[in-house]
Order: C-alpha cells, then sequence, then structure tokens
C-alpha cells in the first residue's frame, strides 16, 4: 500500500501558505477545505493553498510537492483518526465516530491515487472552481536516476 509525504526542494512554501506542512509528513488532497469556497475567498496565501496545496495530516498545512512511499495499514487507521479529530475540531463533525468513515473515505481515495505510481513518484495538485463544486487534477513526475551532475560542484580549485 503507498500514500504520500511532503517534501520539499527550497523554502518557498515557507513563504507562500499560511501554515506550511512539515517535510515527510503524510498527505492527502485535502480538498475538503474549499468545498464552501467562492472566488471571494481565494486572495493571497489562501489561493496558493487552494491553487496548490496538499494537506498534511499531522500539521494541517500545506505543501507543494508530495512523493509516493509505502505505508503500513495499521498507520492508514492512526491517520484515518488522527484526520477524524481534524473534521471535528476545525468542521464542526458531531464526534470521531461520525467522522472517521469520512476520514477513511479521503484516506483512501489518496492511496488509489498513489498506488497507481512507482515509489518516489512526485506529484501535484492543481484545483479550480466549477459550477459543480471543486475540480481537482493531478500530474505525476516518475522517479529518475540522479546523475553525477546534479550534486557536483562546479568551479576551480585555483581560483
Amino acid at each position: 500500500m503507498k500514500l504520500a509525504r511532503a517534501i520539499h526542494f527550497d523554502e518557498s512554501d515557507q513563504r507562500v501558505f499560511h501554515n506550511p506542512a512539515r517535510t515527510g509528513e503524510w498527505c492527502v488532497s485535502g480538498g475538503f477545505e474549499f468545498s464552501n469556497w467562492t472566488e471571494a475567498d481565494l486572495t493571497g496565501k489562501a489561493r496558493q493553498a487552494f491553487s496548490n496545496g496538499w494537506f498534511g495530516l499531522e500539521t494541517g498545512g500545506r505543501v507543494t510537492f508530495v512523493a509516493v512511499t509505502q505505508i503500513e495499514a495499521g498507520e492508514i487507521s492512526t491517520l484515518t483518526d488522527l484526520l477524524a479529530q481534524h473534521f471535528v475540531t476545525y468542521y464542526g463533525a458531531p464526534d470521531i465516530e461520525a467522522a472517521r468513515p469520512v476520514a477513511a473515505e479521503e484516506l483512501a481515495q489518496m492511496v488509489d491515487l498513489c498506488d497507481e505510481h512507482d515509489p518516489n513518484t512526485l506529484l501535484t495538485v492543481a484545483r479550480e472552481l466549477s459550477e459543480a463544486g471543486v475540480r481537482e487534477t493531478y500530474r505525476s513526475i516518475p522517479p529518475q536516476d540522479a546523475g553525477l551532475d546534479q550534486f557536483a560542484i562546479h568551479g576551480s580549485l585555483d581560483e
């Protein structure tokens, strides 16, 4: 089974999101946050979170890129409870028992998305408002073997 973890290549997420996700935390799409939004809500950092932010399950923060990786079934259960508690705390779900099936579905959708990709595949999300609500599309960037030139420091020792 696979899920996605937050990954950062630079410090940009620290500047563009109100609450950036922590590197390595498990993530889901998180489109639920925007279900009642209108164009008027899409300003500044909130617009950035809406446009392309994955939702970190531990911090509730956002991240631009996630990487597909293996996850144990037991971890899914823990994450389901964590997300269910988020729904109770922030979205008014009556209790964890009522929120758990919705949280489980959210995680199942992310597992389905990740299962079709090799480990270390990078994923991005793009959202737009439509007549029917929030529309999400996903892009994958397959893992590649790293070449030495990606890490080499170019210059001269004579200088």
